[in-house]
Protein backbone atom coordinates (compact mmCIF):
# COMPACT_ATOMS: atom_id res chain seq x y z
CA UNK A 1 0.00 0.00 0.00
CA UNK A 2 1.50 3.20 -0.83
CA UNK A 3 0.68 6.12 2.09
CA UNK A 4 1.33 10.22 0.97
CA UNK A 5 4.19 11.48 1.52
CA UNK A 6 2.79 14.00 4.35
CA UNK A 7 1.86 10.80 6.44
CA UNK A 8 5.38 9.09 5.86
CA UNK A 9 6.73 12.24 6.91
CA UNK A 10 4.98 12.33 10.35
CA UNK A 11 5.53 8.76 10.85
CA UNK A 12 9.23 9.03 10.29
CA UNK A 13 9.07 12.56 13.13
CA UNK A 14 7.16 10.25 15.13
CA UNK A 15 9.67 7.93 15.28
CA UNK A 16 12.50 10.04 15.67
CA UNK A 17 10.45 11.57 18.55
CA UNK A 18 9.73 8.08 20.53
CA UNK A 19 13.48 7.31 20.33
CA UNK A 20 14.60 10.72 21.31
CA UNK A 21 12.00 11.00 24.13
CA UNK A 22 13.42 7.01 25.14
CA UNK A 23 16.87 8.62 25.33
CA UNK A 24 16.53 11.54 27.23
CA UNK A 25 17.07 10.57 30.35
CA UNK A 26 19.88 8.82 31.84
CA UNK A 27 20.40 6.26 34.47
CA UNK A 28 23.54 5.07 36.69
CA UNK A 29 23.98 2.50 39.00
CA UNK A 30 25.98 2.78 42.11
CA UNK A 31 27.51 -0.33 43.61
CA UNK A 32 30.34 -1.20 45.47
CA UNK A 33 31.98 -4.93 45.44
CA UNK A 34 34.33 -7.16 46.92
CA UNK A 35 35.25 -10.81 45.61
CA UNK A 36 32.48 -10.40 43.24
CA UNK A 37 34.50 -11.83 39.63
CA UNK A 38 32.61 -14.77 39.59
CA UNK A 39 29.35 -12.82 39.29
CA UNK A 40 29.82 -9.55 37.86
CA UNK A 41 29.41 -10.08 34.55
CA UNK A 42 26.10 -11.37 34.54
CA UNK A 43 25.17 -8.08 36.95
CA UNK A 44 26.37 -5.93 34.08
CA UNK A 45 24.85 -7.77 31.18
CA UNK A 46 21.78 -7.39 32.86
CA UNK A 47 21.60 -3.96 33.64
CA UNK A 48 23.08 -2.92 30.29
CA UNK A 49 20.08 -5.41 28.74
CA UNK A 50 17.56 -3.26 30.73
CA UNK A 51 18.89 0.26 29.30
CA UNK A 52 21.21 1.74 32.04
CA UNK A 53 23.78 4.04 30.94
CA UNK A 54 26.92 3.41 33.51
CA UNK A 55 27.66 1.39 36.43
CA UNK A 56 29.86 2.97 39.00
CA UNK A 57 31.48 0.53 40.66
CA UNK A 58 33.58 1.06 43.96
CA UNK A 59 36.06 -1.91 44.06
CA UNK A 60 36.49 -2.83 47.89
CA UNK A 61 38.23 -5.70 47.22
CA UNK A 62 41.49 -6.75 50.06
CA UNK A 63 45.18 -4.77 48.71
CA UNK A 64 46.22 -8.17 47.57
CA UNK A 65 42.82 -9.50 46.38
CA UNK A 66 41.30 -9.99 42.89
CA UNK A 67 40.45 -7.43 40.38
CA UNK A 68 37.56 -6.43 38.40
CA UNK A 69 39.96 -5.55 35.24
CA UNK A 70 40.81 -9.09 35.43
CA UNK A 71 37.02 -10.25 34.13
CA UNK A 72 35.55 -6.87 32.97
CA UNK A 73 38.41 -4.51 30.91
CA UNK A 74 36.15 -4.65 27.98
CA UNK A 75 33.74 -2.51 29.69
CA UNK A 76 36.24 -0.69 31.50
CA UNK A 77 37.60 0.39 27.79
CA UNK A 78 34.67 1.62 26.73
CA UNK A 79 33.57 3.31 29.80
CA UNK A 80 30.40 1.61 30.34
CA UNK A 81 32.25 0.64 33.66
CA UNK A 82 33.70 2.78 36.17
CA UNK A 83 35.98 1.34 38.88
CA UNK A 84 36.64 3.73 42.07
CA UNK A 85 39.39 2.54 44.14
CA UNK A 86 38.04 1.79 47.60
CA UNK A 87 40.24 -1.14 48.17
CA UNK A 88 41.13 -2.66 51.59
CA UNK A 89 38.57 -0.17 52.83
CA UNK A 90 36.65 -1.76 55.79
CA UNK A 91 32.61 -0.38 56.46
CA UNK A 92 32.17 1.72 53.64
CA UNK A 93 29.16 1.11 51.58
CA UNK A 94 27.81 4.39 52.89
CA UNK A 95 30.56 6.35 52.65
CA UNK A 96 30.98 5.05 48.99
CA UNK A 97 27.34 5.54 48.06
CA UNK A 98 27.03 8.94 49.31
CA UNK A 99 30.61 9.98 46.98
CA UNK A 100 28.64 8.10 44.11
CA UNK A 101 25.68 10.68 44.83
CA UNK A 102 27.56 13.70 45.12
CA UNK A 103 29.40 13.48 42.11
CA UNK A 104 26.46 12.17 39.90
CA UNK A 105 23.37 13.69 41.16
CA UNK A 106 23.15 16.25 38.80
CA UNK A 107 24.52 14.22 35.97
CA UNK A 108 21.55 11.61 35.94
CA UNK A 109 18.00 11.63 35.74
CA UNK A 110 18.06 8.52 38.17
CA UNK A 111 20.63 6.57 40.22
CA UNK A 112 20.41 3.15 41.54
CA UNK A 113 22.00 1.52 44.79
CA UNK A 114 21.49 -2.13 43.98
CA UNK A 115 24.17 -4.69 45.12
CA UNK A 116 26.04 -6.42 43.03
CA UNK A 117 23.42 -9.75 43.87
CA UNK A 118 20.42 -8.01 43.32
CA UNK A 119 18.89 -7.55 40.09
CA UNK A 120 15.88 -5.41 38.67
CA UNK A 121 12.30 -7.71 37.43
CA UNK A 122 10.31 -5.60 35.41
CA UNK A 123 7.09 -7.62 33.81
CA UNK A 124 5.81 -5.07 31.35
CA UNK A 125 8.87 -3.97 29.74
CA UNK A 126 12.87 -4.70 29.49
CA UNK A 127 13.43 -0.79 29.34
CA UNK A 128 14.26 1.05 32.55
CA UNK A 129 14.02 4.40 30.80
CA UNK A 130 10.57 3.36 29.76
CA UNK A 131 9.41 2.52 33.24
CA UNK A 132 11.04 4.87 34.86
CA UNK A 133 9.49 7.82 32.32
CA UNK A 134 6.11 6.84 33.29
CA UNK A 135 4.01 9.89 34.39
CA UNK A 136 2.76 7.69 37.72
CA UNK A 137 6.36 8.33 38.72
CA UNK A 138 6.25 12.10 38.19
CA UNK A 139 5.69 13.17 42.16
CA UNK A 140 8.39 10.50 43.47
CA UNK A 141 11.41 10.95 44.44
CA UNK A 142 12.68 7.84 45.38
CA UNK A 143 11.34 4.17 44.10
CA UNK A 144 11.01 1.68 45.81
CA UNK A 145 10.79 -2.30 44.55
CA UNK A 146 10.61 -5.34 47.41
CA UNK A 147 13.58 -7.96 47.34
CA UNK A 148 12.72 -11.39 46.63
CA UNK A 149 15.11 -14.07 48.02
CA UNK A 150 16.29 -16.97 46.02
CA UNK A 151 16.78 -20.13 47.99
CA UNK A 152 19.98 -22.27 48.03
CA UNK A 153 18.42 -24.88 45.49
CA UNK A 154 19.66 -26.99 47.92
CA UNK A 155 23.15 -26.83 46.39
CA UNK A 156 25.92 -26.92 48.58
CA UNK A 157 28.75 -26.33 45.96
CA UNK A 158 29.44 -23.69 43.16
CA UNK A 159 29.14 -24.67 39.85
CA UNK A 160 30.11 -22.24 37.04
CA UNK A 161 26.70 -21.42 35.62
CA UNK A 162 24.55 -18.07 35.50
CA UNK A 163 22.54 -17.59 38.91
CA UNK A 164 19.18 -17.71 37.24
CA UNK A 165 20.10 -21.26 35.99
CA UNK A 166 21.45 -22.29 39.23
CA UNK A 167 18.71 -20.87 41.70
CA UNK A 168 15.67 -20.65 39.97
CA UNK A 169 13.50 -20.89 43.47
CA UNK A 170 11.96 -18.33 45.23
CA UNK A 171 10.58 -17.98 48.94
CA UNK A 172 8.61 -15.28 49.24
CA UNK A 173 8.06 -14.01 52.81
CA UNK A 174 5.73 -11.97 54.23
CA UNK A 175 7.75 -8.86 54.91
CA UNK A 176 10.52 -8.24 52.23
CA UNK A 177 13.26 -5.88 52.34
CA UNK A 178 13.32 -2.43 49.93
CA UNK A 179 15.82 -1.03 47.98
CA UNK A 180 15.77 2.52 46.28
CA UNK A 181 15.91 4.14 43.02
CA UNK A 182 16.30 8.19 43.52
CA UNK A 183 15.35 10.60 41.34
CA UNK A 184 18.64 13.09 39.77
CA UNK A 185 18.67 16.46 41.00
CA UNK A 186 18.00 15.82 45.00
CA UNK A 187 20.93 16.29 47.42
CA UNK A 188 20.63 14.37 50.26
CA UNK A 189 22.76 12.78 53.38
CA UNK A 190 22.22 8.43 52.88
CA UNK A 191 21.32 7.40 56.32
CA UNK A 192 20.33 3.48 55.32
CA UNK A 193 20.84 1.00 52.37
CA UNK A 194 17.08 -0.24 52.29
CA UNK A 195 15.35 3.49 52.31
CA UNK A 196 18.12 6.11 51.54
CA UNK A 197 16.68 8.90 53.07
CA UNK A 198 13.42 8.59 55.25
CA UNK A 199 12.57 12.22 54.84
CA UNK A 200 12.04 11.79 50.66
CA UNK A 201 8.56 10.96 49.26
CA UNK A 202 8.47 7.09 48.37
CA UNK A 203 6.47 5.36 45.98
CA UNK A 204 6.02 1.67 45.43
CA UNK A 205 6.66 0.30 41.55
CA UNK A 206 3.17 1.45 40.58
CA UNK A 207 4.13 4.92 41.87
CA UNK A 208 1.69 4.64 44.83
CA UNK A 209 2.41 6.44 47.88
CA UNK A 210 1.25 3.83 50.27
CA UNK A 211 4.12 3.14 52.71
CA UNK A 212 3.19 4.49 56.03
CA UNK A 213 5.80 3.60 58.13
CA UNK A 214 8.72 6.11 59.67
CA UNK A 215 11.39 3.79 58.42
CA UNK A 216 10.81 2.08 55.06
CA UNK A 217 13.00 -0.67 55.08
CA UNK A 218 9.94 -3.49 54.92
CA UNK A 219 6.50 -2.86 53.85
CA UNK A 220 3.69 -5.31 54.62
CA UNK A 221 1.84 -5.60 51.18
CA UNK A 222 5.09 -6.12 48.90
CA UNK A 223 4.73 -6.98 45.59
CA UNK A 224 5.82 -10.20 43.96
CA UNK A 225 4.20 -9.96 40.71
CA UNK A 226 5.34 -6.95 38.06
CA UNK A 227 7.96 -4.83 39.94
CA UNK A 228 10.76 -6.42 42.05
CA UNK A 229 14.15 -7.12 42.70
CA UNK A 230 15.61 -10.93 42.12
CA UNK A 231 17.91 -10.95 45.25
CA UNK A 232 20.45 -13.97 45.03
CA UNK A 233 22.24 -13.28 48.47
CA UNK A 234 23.22 -16.78 49.39
CA UNK A 235 24.09 -19.18 46.47
CA UNK A 236 25.00 -22.36 47.50
CA UNK A 237 26.56 -23.26 50.68
CA UNK A 238 29.74 -22.83 49.95
CA UNK A 239 28.95 -19.41 48.39
CA UNK A 240 27.42 -18.57 51.49
CA UNK A 241 30.23 -19.03 53.50
CA UNK A 242 32.47 -17.33 51.21
CA UNK A 243 30.31 -13.91 51.51
CA UNK A 244 30.34 -14.42 55.40
CA UNK A 245 34.10 -14.97 55.37
CA UNK A 246 34.74 -11.55 53.55
CA UNK A 247 32.91 -9.21 55.81
CA UNK A 248 29.61 -7.07 55.46
CA UNK A 249 30.45 -3.54 53.46
CA UNK A 250 28.45 -1.81 56.33
CA UNK A 251 29.46 -3.82 59.62
CA UNK A 252 32.64 -5.32 58.36
CA UNK A 253 33.47 -9.16 59.98
CA UNK A 254 30.87 -8.72 63.30
CA UNK A 255 30.56 -11.67 64.60
CA UNK A 256 26.27 -11.11 66.18
CA UNK A 257 25.99 -9.86 62.15
CA UNK A 258 26.96 -13.21 60.73
CA UNK A 259 25.18 -15.46 62.89
CA UNK A 260 21.99 -13.01 61.96
CA UNK A 261 22.93 -13.71 58.25
CA UNK A 262 23.24 -17.40 59.05
CA UNK A 263 20.00 -17.72 61.15
CA UNK A 264 17.88 -15.42 57.88
CA UNK A 265 19.94 -18.26 55.81
CA UNK A 266 18.40 -20.97 57.54
CA UNK A 267 14.81 -19.40 57.95
CA UNK A 268 15.01 -19.20 54.15
CA UNK A 269 16.31 -22.42 52.78
CA UNK A 270 15.79 -25.87 54.07
CA UNK A 271 18.31 -26.71 57.17
CA UNK A 272 20.21 -29.87 56.48
CA UNK A 273 22.81 -31.44 58.90
CA UNK A 274 25.49 -31.51 55.57
CA UNK A 275 24.98 -27.24 55.39
CA UNK A 276 25.21 -27.14 58.93
CA UNK A 277 28.35 -29.01 59.33
CA UNK A 278 30.01 -27.51 56.31
CA UNK A 279 29.25 -23.71 57.80
CA UNK A 280 31.06 -25.12 61.07
CA UNK A 281 34.38 -26.24 59.17
CA UNK A 282 34.60 -23.36 57.36
CA UNK A 283 33.68 -20.46 60.04
CA UNK A 284 34.71 -22.31 63.54
CA UNK A 285 31.34 -21.21 64.59
CA UNK A 286 29.74 -23.64 67.11
CA UNK A 287 25.96 -23.87 65.18
CA UNK A 288 24.33 -26.77 67.58
CA UNK A 289 21.57 -24.87 68.06
CA UNK A 290 20.69 -25.60 64.53
CA UNK A 291 21.55 -29.39 65.44
CA UNK A 292 18.73 -29.54 67.25
CA UNK A 293 15.94 -27.52 65.68
CA UNK A 294 16.79 -30.52 63.37
CA UNK A 295 16.03 -32.74 66.19
CA UNK A 296 13.25 -31.43 66.99
CA UNK A 297 11.76 -31.49 63.75
CA UNK A 298 12.74 -35.03 63.62
CA UNK A 299 11.06 -36.06 66.80
CA UNK A 300 7.92 -34.09 65.64
CA UNK A 301 7.66 -35.85 62.28
CA UNK A 302 8.06 -39.11 63.88
CA UNK A 303 5.85 -38.51 66.55
CA UNK A 304 2.99 -37.79 64.24
CA UNK A 305 3.38 -41.04 62.46
CA UNK A 306 1.92 -42.50 65.53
Amino acid sequence: MNYPKKICVINLFLFIFIKLNKNEIKICICTIGKSENLYIKEYISHYKNYGVDKIFLYDNNDINGERFEDVIQDYINDGYIEIINFRGKLKKQFIAYRECLNNNYKKYNYLIFYDIDEFIYLKDTKSLKDYLMRKTFDKCQTIQLNMVAHTDNNLLLYENKPLFERFPKKKINRMEALKSIIKGNIKIDITCIHNLNKKLKSCNGFGQFNFKEKYIIFTKNPDFKYYYIDHFSFKSTEEFINKLNKGCAVFGKDTSIILKKIGWYFSTNEITLKKINFIENYTNLNLSNYKRKIEFIKYNHDKSKY
